[in-house]
């Protein structure tokens, strides 16, 4: 199904095209998409078989998920984001921040935007290899399962634990992510170590994907604001550490929850290739 027609980490080197054939993939702090330049609308497909077989390892592409850049009457354009599992999903931190980028590099903007994603507009910032995407105000979250339940654009429990770098977190988040207590619709599961008032550490399960990955944005502001909602922290720009990179974020806080809120971190191209 996939023919490499490129593997560079040079940019100036790629020859881009519109057409929905080509595909490329980047990654955020790890956590790594397929993104198609959808704006003709010609990348379709007719059951989740399609993108899930995009994005299995060993015998596809390999993703964590996979972005379509659709065009919009209003915005350079809107993002539309699938799971590994093939299902439309709600918003991804890191995704949005790889869009952004490769908005980038197909010209569509220069160093800011404001786009569309499953949740609204968002803006975007680019400083050299660091993306900051801005997420929308979220409320203050709640206590379950021991933890906190908060929704950053997408649901999160939020858990502490000792010794994280040992923890079985795939067997874990696979019993906690769709727990009875849980909305229908599940949630992702981060489990965080603190290293000191500012520094976080932090593995996620993500649903969809259905297994640990390297990074969750939207995990990392779930991880900061429950932070310090639940006082474990008084500082509001903070460092989440992943097994894929480092992410910050910051935030105000108001009298509902939190406001000002902005997710920052590498992003980068990794391939471009074709599909059969």
């Amino acid at each position: 199904m996939v023919f490499f027609v490129s593997l560079s980490s040079q940019i100036n080197r790629l020859n881009l095209s519109p057409m929905a054939k080509h595909f490329f993939k980047y990654h955020g702090a790890g956590n790594d998409f397929i993104l198609i330049d959808n704006r003709e609308d010609e990348f379709h497909f007719t059951d989740q078989s399609t993108v899930q077989n995009l994005c299995a390892y060993h015998t596809g592409i390999g993703a964590d998920g996979l972005i379509l850049l659709n065009s919009h009457p209003v915005y350079p354009f809107e993002m539309k984001y699938f799971n590994a599992d093939g299902a439309e999903g709600t918003l991804c931190g890191n995704g949005s921040r790889c869009a952004v980028l490769f908005a980038k590099h197909l010209g569509m903007v220069v160093d800011e935007v404001t786009f569309l994603a499953s949740d609204g507009p968002h803006k975007a910032w680019i400083n050299n290899s660091e993306i900051t995407v801005d997420i929308r105000p979220v409320k203050f979250g709640r206590q379950l399962l021991g933890g906190m339940w908060i929704h950053t654009g997408s649901p999160h429990l939020v858990l502490m634990v000792d010794d994280l770098e040992q923890f079985n977190v795939d067997a874990n988040g696979l019993v906690l992510r769709s727990h009875s207590e849980l909305s229908p619709e599940g949630a992702n599961v981060n489990f965080v170590e603190q290293l000191d008032e500012e520094r976080f550490a932090v593995r996620t399960f993500e649903r969809g994907v259905e297994r640990e990955t390297l990074s969750c944005g939207t995990g990392a502001v779930a991880v900061a604001l429950a932070m310090h909602q639940t006082r474990r922290t008084e500082k509001s720009h903070l460092k989440i550490v992943m097994k894929g990179g480092r992410l910050k974020v910051k935030f105000a806080v108001t009298s509902n929850g939190f406001e000002n809120i902005e997710l920052t971190g590498p992003a980068c191209f990794v391939f471009k290739g074709e599909l059969s």
